[in-house]
């Protein structure tokens, strides 16, 4: 079988990846395996957000909820068990990554569900102020929580481990962190080439048409909004864990936005688009960062050239294709 030019593109985008983490071991450069990690875990935030924003057309900019969500989950239960703190009905949280990964999906699945529910009624500047809205209430929230750190955030000193696994180790960590990109990746790339997948473009294009042919474009949309929400509280429990620490900024609109730009810079509606993206924001912190506190402005300049002259984003760049509608 043939692979298209867009899925060679997105296995290559994977594998260097994979390359930069393993060439940066070898070179004993445990630093530049953590940066790939943080792709990595950013990638796939983009990558959930890229399930309604580039096939969906739903523009969510309170996707950083359902990361933070993922993230306090895992950092509650991490400084439960290291207190040996009864969380609830005695039970003392855990250390597991299998039991945390779960429960932090299925949280930021039902905070998706709820507020999907009550988003997705509305649409255009509508939805986008609504997902904002309720992305700021959880930050408050947070912030207001002085049991776990309030608006210092919350440590918990040690990583969570995975059976026969050094999580401390950074190419093991990164390791973990890959496969579940990978994972995801091939979901999305099934789910997209699925009638639902269809079903969700139809609804993206023109919902009165989808709803002529007996498509209810709200159940369809509501579905990807969740699942969705699901994958950025996968990434947001490897965030924590990345940095032993969850602070309330990760899920203000500062950081709705920095995903959003992983998706735009990549190129909405590719599948390994945010991956490229996080890359570009990640390297130009790196690079630019120590040198001047204004180089947002330049990550700017770099967006606004990729929406006018390159709606594809750098992938579709790279294509040397452009994307419509």
């Amino acid at each position: 079988m043939q692979l298209s030019r867009e899925t060679t593109l997105d296995l290559a985008i994977f594998a260097l990846l994979v390359a930069t983490a393993l060439g940066a071991a070898l070179a004993g450069q445990s630093f530049t395996v953590t940066l790939a990690t943080k792709v990595a875990i950013l990638g796939l935030a983009g990558v959930g957000l890229n399930l309604v924003l580039g096939y969906g057309g739903l523009v969510s900019f309170g996707h950083a909820a359902f990361f933070g969500i993922g993230g306090y989950v895992t950092a509650i239960l991490a400084s439960h068990a290291a207190n040996y703190e009864p969380l609830a009905f005695g039970f003392e949280g855990t250390t597991q990554m299998l039991a945390i990964w779960p429960m932090a999906i299925i949280a930021a699945g039902l905070a998706g569900l709820v507020i999907g529910a009550l988003s997705l009624r509305t649409s255009g500047v509508y939805f986008i102020m609504v997902t904002l809205a309720f992305a700021q209430m959880l930050y408050y929230l947070a912030i207001s929580w002085p049991a776990y750190g309030g608006e210092d955030g919350l440590s918990f000193y040690t990583r969570n481990s995975f059976p026969g696994l050094n999580t401390f180790d950074p190419l093991q960590y990164f390791a973990i962190c890959a496969t579940l990109l990978a994972v995801v990746l091939l979901l999305c790339a099934c789910l997209t080439r699925s009638r639902f997948g269809l079903a969700l473009a139809a609804a993206r294009q023109s919902p009165a048409r989808t709803e002529a042919t007996g498509i209810r474009p709200y159940p369809v949309r509501l579905t990807a909004f969740v699942i969705s929400a699901m994958i950025c509280g996968l990434a947001g429990a490897l965030y924590a864990d990345l940095n032993r620490f969850m602070s309330p900024a990760a899920m203000s609109w500062h950081m709705s936005g920095e995903i959003m730009v992983f998706v735009i810079l990549g190129g909405t509606g590719r599948l390994a688009g945010p991956i490229i993206g996080a890359a570009v924001y990640i390297l130009l912190e790196q690079l630019l960062g120590p040198v001047s506190q204004y180089w947002l402005g330049l990550l700017g300049l770099l967006l606004l050239l990729i929406v006018i002259f390159a709606p594809g984003g750098i992938t579709g760049l790279i294509l040397r294709e452009k994307r419509h509608g």
